[in-house]
């Protein structure tokens, strides 16, 4: 890699992304509501203002947008020629500075924040790249976003031979991601038990696990055992990518619980071609392995 390449890309930060975007539509209640149907979100404030996390979707061009242009589009070119063609999303930021009601007509500038220098990553050496857009509506701040993508040089594949010394850990399902807020969801599963949230303030039921209520705002929870009864609300079925921890074709759904809340799983106990919505299933508990196990639902074709 070339010595002098961080001095290069250093050089864009501050630099404009996007100079007087316009948002392609006024804020609306139908996008709201296909947002909220989409999110499971019933709070009793929609729509009469948008969700917050919908800060990003006002800016979004669509598919059929402009083509990108200037420092931004210049930096990620510069990152190629150097080596780091590969491209993936990492994270984001989002602060609200007021709430967005339908015809408002949103506004934004984008800068390039900044540039990382050279990290070492499991996908391969690369720069982290940090863009903030600060956005408005009809003329007021109305907040900031923050996204950062990871522009890297994919790792070398390794040989035939150090691929099969590291089958047996390559077919182990994937790990969950356990933090501070879903720790307790975790830790019910490894007992045999499917735990939701329960707002205490106004009882709301909520599931996945969260660090408030949807319907009240409240921070104060505790939790109830969810039954394990069910019906599929909806379901794909997936034939790629091949994964050696999974073995395709293998139905993945979207359950209603009893209790009204919804979560993803597999399907299991029938063919993957006969699972259908509104098919009842119940709860069971799969040993993927010997430290992780997983909930997943059992159908009954009958």
């Amino acid at each position: 890699m070339d010595d002098g390449l961080y001095e290069r890309i250093t050089a864009y930060e501050g630099q404009p992304a996007a100079t007087g975007g316009q948002g392609r539509d006024p804020v609306n209640e139908p996008m709201i509501r296909h947002w909220c149907e989409a999110m499971g979100d019933t709070s009793p404030a929609y729509p009469a203002v948008a969700p917050p996390t919908m800060l990003q979707a006002w800016t979004m061009a669509g598919l059929s947008g402009p083509r990108r242009t200037g420092a931004y589009i210049e930096l990620l070119e510069l990152l190629d020629e150097a080596g780091f063609t590969s491209i993936v999303a990492t994270d984001c930021e989002q602060e609200y500075l007021r709430p967005l009601r339908p015809g408002d007509r949103i506004g934004f500038d984008a800068v390039i924040e900044s540039v990382s220098p050279r990290k070492t990553t499991k996908l391969g050496p690369g720069h982290f790249v940090t863009t903030r857009m600060d956005i408005t509506a009809d003329g007021e701040p109305a907040g900031t976003h923050r996204f950062r993508v990871l522009k890297y040089a994919p790792a070398q594949r390794r040989s035939r031979a150090e691929e099969a010394g590291s089958q047996d850990r390559a077919a182990r399902r994937p790990r969950p991601v356990i933090n501070r807020d879903n720790a307790g969801f975790w830790e019910g599963v490894a007992r045999h038990e499917l735990l939701l949230q329960r707002c205490t303030r106004c009882g709301t039921l909520r599931f996945p696990w969260l660090p408030g209520c949807n319907a009240c705002a409240s921070a104060d929870w505790d939790t109830v055992r969810a039954s394990g009864s069910g019906t599929v609300h909806s379901y794909v079925v997936m034939h790629h990518p091949p994964f050696p921890a999974f073995d395709p074709p293998y139905a993945v759904a979207l359950v209603e619980l009893a209790e009204g809340v919804r979560m993803i799983s597999n399907v299991t106990g029938v063919p993957y071609d006969k699972v259908r919505i509104g098919m009842p299933v119940e709860l069971e508990f799969h040993a993927a392995d010997e430290e992780l196990t997983l909930p997943v639902f059992r159908g009954s074709e009958g």
